[in-house]
């Protein structure tokens, strides 16, 4: 194996690549509904962000045959990095594809892979940081877009959660020895075997959450996406736009597992679905143990308060139950 000077590390969630089956819809719901900003449209992309989004880009939107996650990408701590988790990921026999510089607007060199499920992943750490058009630009120094400025109007990306139909331990494996991803939080079944887990590499409770469900269609499948909104207010007042917009969605609730806030909406135009999500802890401790949950406490770890209908049923052997078996995107390759 090849020595490193210093292992390469990830420093945070940057972005999700999303082709949808009806992009008219997805634009609306992405831009006017949940307020995101659009940075620009190149070749048939659409790359937005929300107004505390830095980056020029936290998820993009193309049309396609049908809906899928194109990539999740993440952003190294330095540039090096990226070559460096490219050496180790190939002499672990993964197989890595080099991504050219522009190749993704505002984007340098990256590269992608697949989880042991097949979940498509992108490493990358140039990264344009474009201003906002005058008349959208926040007068704050430390802000890019003015808030509020339309719809439910989030500060920024916070997770994605994956889940698999197949051992999700191969996952969480990969994530933690390959990546550099932690445990925070999981659920145990009555077997020892970890069905789920919340895992970081920031001091948030979880960057990605991997969960097992024999019951998805695939191995690879996007549970949901989230974006961060300041407080318990915004999330009421984001259940009030929905509504207006005639939008169904679950929540508000509380999360025992991470004890923010939530609500959870679906992207009509992709059904990719959308977490808002407040609230919650965050861990500064470097020696934090794992909290552990079991299968007969998964109803308060989903949901310590709140819609009923986001509660798993504790006799079902799925982690989806409820109204979370809404569709699920995957990749098709």
């Amino acid at each position: 194996m090849r020595k490193f000077e210093q292992l390469p590390e990830i420093a945070k969630l940057g972005h999700v690549a999303l082709a949808s089956k009806d992009l008219e819809k997805s634009l609306v719901f992405f831009k006017d509904v949940i307020g995101l900003e659009e940075t620009e449209v190149v070749d048939g992309v659409h790359y937005l962000r929300a107004w505390g989004d830095f980056e020029h880009h936290t998820l993009s939107v193309a049309a396609g045959e049908e809906s899928r996650i194109d990539h999740i990408a993440w952003r190294t701590k330095r540039e090096e990095d990226v070559e460096s988790f490219a050496v180790l990921l190939e002499e672990a026999g993964v197989k890595v594809k080099r991504v050219a510089a522009g190749e993704e607007a505002g984007q340098g060199e990256a590269i992608r892979f697949q989880l042991p499920s097949g979940h498509p992943f992108e490493i990358y750490y140039n990264i344009e940081k474009p201003l906002a058009g005058e008349k959208r630009r926040a007068k704050l120094k430390n802000q890019v877009y003015k808030s509020w400025a339309k719809g439910v109007s989030p500060r920024r990306i916070d997770h994605v959660n994956i889940g698999t139909n197949g051992d999700p331990s191969a996952i969480i494996n990969f994530l933690a020895e390959k990546l550099g991803f932690k445990i925070r939080e999981y659920i145990k079944a009555p077997n020892d075997a970890v069905v789920a887990a919340w895992m970081s590499v920031t001091p948030l409770v979880h960057d990605i959450a991997v969960m097992g469900d024999p019951a998805l269609a695939s191995t690879q499948q996007l549970h949901h996406l989230a974006y961060w909104s300041d407080n318990a207010q915004d999330i009421l007042r984001a259940a009030d736009i929905l509504s207006e917009a005639d939008i169904k969605f679950v929540g508000p609730g509380k999360h025992g597992i991470s004890q923010a806030l939530y609500l959870y909406v679906v992207d009509p135009g992709s059904g990719v679905r959308v977490e808002l999500f407040s609230n919650g802890y965050l861990i500064f401790d470097p020696d934090w143990e794992p909290v552990e949950w079991t299968m007969d406490e998964m109803d308060f770890a989903f949901t310590y308060w709140g819609d009923q209908a986001n509660r798993p049923n504790s006799d079902q052997s799925t982690l989806f139950a409820g109204a979370l078996e809404e569709l699920v995107v995957k990749d098709p390759n």
